[in-house]
């Protein structure tokens, strides 16, 4: 797999877009999005543990977790899914414990590319440039490419 993540930050304005393309179905990469069971071996960087609280991908419905990392320090997100449309579109919130009541919203869709391939999109929006400035900083490019590389992973059937 060598489909590389593209993060897109804009000097001065308090949002982050990404892509991704997947030699994937849509179907089989919005699947791993959804199903908790699923999610629990590609979400995040690679030696992080990761347990759900709740986690319910559906129009209304929200989630919670827990990564955890080897030093046992615990990393609790949370979010509510406002819109979700199968193998489509989803608008989350997204909220990291450490940095309470910075909330962002973000805005997925998945595409069919066609050939069994497909690509995500993501435009995550933040209430502030000083909390978008933070997210850039926190190591995220570094966890959504190892986040994505375990999905390829997964859907490769290789044990993650």
């Amino acid at each position: 797999m060598s489909n590389a993540l593209h993060l897109t930050i804009p000097e001065g304005l308090p949002f982050i877009d990404f892509e991704r393309e997947f030699d994937f179905p849509v179907a089989d990469v919005f699947r791993a999005h959804k199903d908790p069971a699923l999610i629990t071996q590609w979400l995040g960087p690679r030696g992080m543990k990761m347990e759900i609280n709740h986690f319910d991908f559906r129009t209304g419905g929200s989630y919670s977790y827990l990564h955890t990392g080897p030093d046992g320090v615990p990393y609790e997100f949370s979010g509510v899914y406002h819109t979700v449309r199968e193998n489509e579109f989803a608008i989350q919130t997204f909220e990291f414990g450490g940095y309470p009541d910075v909330v962002s919203i973000e805005f997925l869709t998945f595409e069919d590319l066609g050939n069994g391939r497909s690509r995500i999109r993501g435009h995550s929006v933040y209430p502030t440039q000083e909390a978008r400035d933070g997210m850039a900083q926190s190591g995220m490019e570094g966890g959504m490419t190892e986040g994505y590389e375990r999905l390829d992973e997964l859907l490769t059937g290789a044990k993650v």
